[in-house]
């Protein structure tokens, strides 16, 4: 039995989708985030969608969350200190000594999550091969745990030179702070990441540190509320670089879910992607507050190693994704300038659009969406009916402050700006990164993101579009397919030769060996894939690219010269060129993943046909207000076609089909649109 659960917590929303594996049923549930405690969200959305006998029979429930990714947007934290080697107390200010913004110069850093006076540094050295040069003072470490008392510090996190290669000190530090009475959490380098550099893998382990409360507490909360249902199953979260942990490892991993959330769309967005065949994808996924984007290209999204969150480095796997402050609750507002924008800043679910009539007055990209009869009906999932006239007031006020008389002009400026903004975003990570958009399709979803997938076509030259099943919730459906992974990566700089590949192989199955005792027990499968890429560098260069090599019965199944290859292909494709120098390692990485049964969801026929309803909505296309048909999603089977204008309704999710696109329902349910005026 792999009957499961989805839970994917917005800024706006909180989408639920339950997968029944014995009938292939699908229920979804769409219900408005609470920002004050998320688990009450999550807990109306199981209440209105999940009757308790199948919540006792699921055997997994999955979540998306944003808790702490919102704790580090709000710096809303525990009062915290860092135990470090002395002298080396001011790495959070030294940084790589560069400016962020190379061309700013009025560019400042992020300020440090630890003030400078709660780092403590503490006597102790270790040399980059993991030899003792000085010993750990305990002295020290009582001393600091005096002043952590005194100062009511709740977390601690502790980064030691060199402690990546032998971690001994922190091991011991961290010992004596308990054995000297201190009772809050703590985040040991080490544990964290296994990598060099040390302003990041501190930076990593301050992140880790300050969310770990804040998570610890969450989890705990999701986890009581959800048994009470009834639940017995697994509870797993998913991780920022794809597939799902136990909230056990989350408690003691919380960094690696900071950017949980849009992770779980991209790799649906993979899924569909394989299973129909699209080649290259670009999944856009667009919410009440955000815009998702990710360049899908095989059979996963891509991954960074590396990368940074508000500004602090965060040295963990994460999808290559972009995200914008652009969605249905983003706001339109005049600069100073007299210029209008849109977004970042979002109504969210409280107040909400104006249309919500929840006291929310300024205009935002629902309310012009609403005016414009792109809604068609102008109701939502969650049964709340918007008020057009409310919007329009909303757009009248804004209309006035840019000079204009006419609100739906107004309102056709936002929903341009907001497209252009959703474009450019996926101009970064296809055009800037070497790969032509017009080759990939678009797969839509999220509440809106079927509603701007014509409009964002149209920018781009692309042609075909696949909106999924429960589009507004496929975040959710996402999470049910993700596979449940174990990571660890370990710095060490090898040259590459046939004397090295035994050294790697040794460290590699000392990390599988670790993954493995963080299995989960009882797994309703045996298969499990261990996976290997290597960091590799030409010899003399500071950076790396990650390169994954075959890996069989616990070796790496590859020759130096096949590397070699391997990384060449990379480097030439990432830089135009390739050097003839040696290769050196920097890093060894290790993936266990368990996959889950595969999902296959009931094919529902669609209802009966009633004459096509038409209501007037803007067409983008012709410029100019047309009859528009509505046509009901439960309506429609595999095969059946419909040419725009039309507007597609369903649940979760409004399908904006404009002039010059077609529209085919494919054998597995999802909407296959094509713009006519588009050459292939």
């Amino acid at each position: 039995m792999a009957t499961r659960v989805g839970v994917d917590v917005g800024g706006t929303f909180t989408d639920l989708i339950f997968y029944d594996d014995t009938t292939g049923e699908v229920w979804p549930a769409k219900v408005s985030t609470t920002s004050a405690d998320p688990v009450e969200g999550v807990a109306s959305a199981i209440a209105e969608a999940i009757p308790p006998r199948a919540m006792s029979e699921a055997a997994f429930f999955i979540h998306a969350t944003t808790v702490p990714l919102n704790a580090l947007l709000e710096r809303k934290g525990p009062k915290m200190a860092l135990l470090c080697t002395r002298g080396f107390r001011d790495v959070l200010e030294s940084r790589r000594g560069d400016r962020g913004d190379a061309y700013n110069l009025f560019w400042n850093p992020p300020s440090p999550l630890v003030s400078r006076r709660l780092r403590i540094p503490i006597t102790e050295r270790i040399t980059a091969d993991g030899a003792i040069l000085t010993h750990l003072d305990e002295k020290d470490v009582f001393e600091a745990a005096k002043a952590l008392e005194a100062e009511g510090i709740e977390s601690v996190a502790i980064a030691f030179l060199h402690s990546y290669v032998n971690p001994a000190h922190e091991i011991a530090a961290a010992k004596a702070l308990r054995e000297a009475g201190y009772r809050g959490e703590l985040s040991l380098s080490h544990e964290v990441s296994g990598e060099y550099r040390e302003y990041e893998r501190t930076s990593t382990t301050i992140v880790d540190a300050f969310v770990r409360p804040r998570m610890a507490n969450y989890l705990k909360s999701l986890g009581e509320r959800v048994r009470a249902t009834g639940f017995r199953g697994k509870m797993l979260v998913t991780r920022s670089g794809g597939g799902a942990m136990t909230f056990e490892e989350a408690g003691r991993r919380p960094v690696e879910t900071v950017l949980s959330g849009p992770a779980a769309g991209a790799e649906g967005a993979a899924e569909l992607a394989r299973r129909l065949g699209l080649g290259d994808a670009i999944s856009i996924d667009v919410g009440g507050t955000s815009f998702d984007t990710c360049f899908i290209t095989g059979d996963r999204p891509p991954l960074m190693y590396e990368g940074s969150v508000v500004g602090l480095p965060v040295q963990v796997p994460w999808v290559d994704l972009r995200t914008i402050g652009a969605g249905g609750g983003s706001i339109a507002y005049v600069d100073r300038g007299g210029l209008m924008k849109v977004g970042p800043r979002s109504a969210g679910a409280q107040p909400g659009p104006a249309c919500y009539d929840r006291g929310g007055t300024a205009a935002t990209v629902t309310d012009a969406a609403l005016v414009l009869g792109m809604l068609g009906q102008a109701k939502l999932s969650t049964g709340l009916m918007l008020k057009r006239e409310k919007a329009e007031a909303s757009l009248l006020e804004l209309a006035g402050e840019l000079g204009l008389n006419d609100i739906k002009q107004t309102a056709r400026g936002i929903l341009t700006i907001v497209t252009s903004n959703m474009a450019n975003a996926i101009r970064e990570i296809t055009i800037e990164q070497g790969h032509d958009p017009r080759t990939a399709s678009i797969i839509a979803f999220g509440g809106a993101g079927p509603l701007f997938a014509t409009l964002i076509a149209r920018e781009l030259g692309i042609r075909e579009i696949v909106v999924p099943p429960h589009a507004g919730n496929f975040s959710a459906w996402g999470l049910l397919g993700a596979d449940i992974t174990r990571t660890a990566a370990r710095t060490r700089i090898l040259k590459l030769t046939d004397s090295s590949l035994p050294e790697i192989n040794r460290v590699l199955a000392a990390s599988f060996e670790t993954l493995g005792s963080d299995a989960i027990e009882g797994s309703i499968t045996d298969s499990q894939n261990n996976e290997v890429a290597l960091d590799l560098r030409f010899v003399g260069q500071e950076h790396s690219l990650t390169v994954p090599v075959p890996f069989r019965n616990g070796e790496v199944r590859a020759s130096i010269d096949e590397i070699r290859k391997l990384f060449v292909a990379e480097y030439t494709k990432t830089f135009g060129h390739a050097l003839e120098d040696d290769l050196e390692v920097v890093v060894m990485r290790a993936t266990a993943r368990t996959p889950l049964p595969p999902r296959t969801e009931k094919a529902v026929p669609g209802a009966s046909r009633r004459p096509p309803e038409t209501f007037d909505a803007y067409s983008f296309t012709e410029d100019a207000v047309l009859p528009f048909q509505i046509v009901p999603r439960m309506s429609l089977s595999a095969g059946d076609a419909i040419t725009g204008p039309a507007i597609v309704l369903e649940q979760t999710a409004t399908t904006y089909l404009d002039v010059g696109f077609s529209l085919r329902v494919g054998d597995e349910g999802s909407l296959l649109l094509t713009d006519k005026r588009t050459r292939s």
